[in-house]
């Protein structure tokens, strides 16, 4: 099997294990509740917040460093909080150990990722890419413990099998990769110092 049809299997999977939209009737509403900070208790989270955030890099020398899969899970829970259009929540993440899976996957990035540099992306972009010392190599796809594949949803299915849309599934699910990153920024060690390399 390639490792398309793989992942493919993988989402459908997934897919028919979850409701991915049940008739309003059907959906318990959870009502909003809301803890209202002191003034200065504001300041200070917010201040914290920003602190840790602000230490995320983008960076390339990925830690081989095995990540509790409770860690995985609540990461892709948090990233599951994001606003959606009409709720749809139009995403899917798959969670990839398998060094044989990881592997195919890097070779399909790799190869898509070299006629980025070479033709999509143009002579600017790839020579304000230089002082990155980046390319279309990508080893840290096979030494990363995990990784996290997130799929769009362009439609969904309701209980009953007819199609449902999934409105702004794109910035949806853009939003919800942007939280995904900020809950990995509490926790986990995605980076090891240049030194290691």
């Amino acid at each position: 099997m390639g490792i398309i049809s793989l992942l493919f299997f993988i989402v459908l999977k997934e897919m028919k294990k979850h409701s991915w939209q049940e008739s309003e009737e059907n959906v318990e509403h959870i009502p909003f509740s809301h803890t209202r900070y002191p003034e200065k208790e504001m300041t200070k989270r917010s201040q914290e917040f920003y602190e840790l955030l602000n230490k995320r890099r983008s960076v390339r020398f990925i830690s081989n460093e095995q990540i509790p899969m409770e860690v995985i899970d609540n990461v892709i829970k948090a990233a599951g909080t994001a606003p959606s259009g009409a709720h749809t929540e139009p995403w899917t993440f798959v969670v990839v150990k398998d060094p044989d899976v990881k592997h195919e996957i890097r070779k399909i990035v790799e190869e898509e990722e070299e006629i980025n540099y070479m033709k999509r992306m143009g002579h600017r972009w790839v020579t304000d890419l230089k002082k990155l010392r980046t390319n279309w190599i990508k080893d840290y796809l096979d030494s990363a413990p995990v990784l996290i594949l997130i799929f769009k949803q362009v439609h969904g299915f309701a209980a009953n099998g007819k199609k449902t849309v999934h409105y702004y599934n794109e910035i949806s699910v853009s939003i919800a990769c942007g939280i995904l990153l900020a809950a990995l920024q509490v926790r986990c060690p995605s980076a090891r110092p240049q030194k290691e390399k």
